[in-house]
């Protein structure tokens, strides 16, 4: 169960920018992909093959080619515009709601690509949940957030609904502060106790991926910190993929890190590399502050 539509119109204007960038910059970051040698098909939750992506005739994704491991927590980084919430998107179909976009390549998810037109498209976004930037808690109680997503799904008896619904708050740590008021509106919490009610959402359908675009980019610094532990905690049970304009919170919590650049895949390799010796001149700059 999707926690809100993503904005297409704007992932669009982000395309056609890269796409108008200077010959300059294009030709000083030309795609040139590291892959740790940590990182194979063997180890991986989802393996990209030469993937492209299109909105109507301008080309957001090129040729990305990647692992993302089981259950470990990989970052995107990369200045805005430059194909990394587009990236997630792929992965659960969610463009398929619009007209003239495209993926062409393969998506491999345990060995199956996603990109087929024989994948069900409602059971691949129960087993890949998605949270986005802002938290969006749907306008009814705490305790329905949870089990209108399951009842999609599944038909449970009103025992079984209550114990997973408790599974679920407390997998998010979010049980014992609202434990007393599940039948209160969920637009009551705070943005940090909605975002993580967004997180218990996905969770709850039993997904093995979760991707997060810029899940704590709209919360406070103590709010931010607690997310950060969920998403810590959670990789022991799911694939993680995020997407973060903090690299701090990059260097802080994930495993390995992919740096992004007009749609490219630059360089991706294990967090600490990234941050303490990336292999392309690219993305020292990138993060160290030359550009972007």
């Amino acid at each position: 169960m999707n926690t809100t539509s993503p904005s297409i119109s704007s992932n669009l204007q982000d395309a056609q920018r890269a796409q108008h960038t200077s010959s300059h910059n294009t030709h000083m970051f030309n795609s040139v992909t590291h892959t740790s040698p940590l990182l194979t098909p063997e180890t991986a939750k989802l393996d990209i093959r030469n993937l492209n992506f299109y909105y109507g005739q301008a080309q957001a994704l090129k040729n990305i080619n990647m692992i993302i491991p089981e259950n470990r927590i990989t970052a995107l980084i990369g200045p805005s515009g430059c194909g990394k919430s587009t990236l997630l998107r792929v992965f659960n179909r969610i463009y398929d709601i619009y007209p003239k976009l495209r993926a062409e390549g393969e998506v491999l998810f345990d060995g199956q690509n996603i990109l087929s037109d024989n994948i069900s498209v409602n059971e691949l976004r129960a087993k890949i949940g998605m949270v986005f930037q802002k938290p969006v808690p749907f306008p009814m109680t705490i305790y329905e957030n949870i089990a209108y997503a399951i009842r999609h799904y599944e038909k449970l008896s009103k025992a079984e609904m209550n114990n997973r619904v408790e599974k679920v708050l407390r997998d998010v740590a979010l049980w014992d502060e609202v434990k007393d008021k599940l039948h209160q509106s969920a637009l009551g919490l705070s943005g940090g106790q909605q975002q993580r009610l967004c997180i218990a959402r996905a969770v709850a359908l039993k997904p093995e991926v979760l991707l997060l675009d810029e899940p704590t980019s709209a919360l406070d610094p103590i709010s931010t910190a607690k997310v950060e532990q969920l998403i810590e905690q959670l990789k022991s049970k799911y694939t993680v993929l995020i997407v973060t304009h903090n690299m701090q919170q990059a260097a802080r919590i994930s495993d390995y890190t992919g740096f992004m650049f007009l749609g490219k895949l630059i360089e991706l390799d294990t967090s600490n590399n990234i941050f303490t010796n990336p292999k392309q001149q690219q993305t020292e700059d990138y993060i160290t502050g030359r550009f972007g």
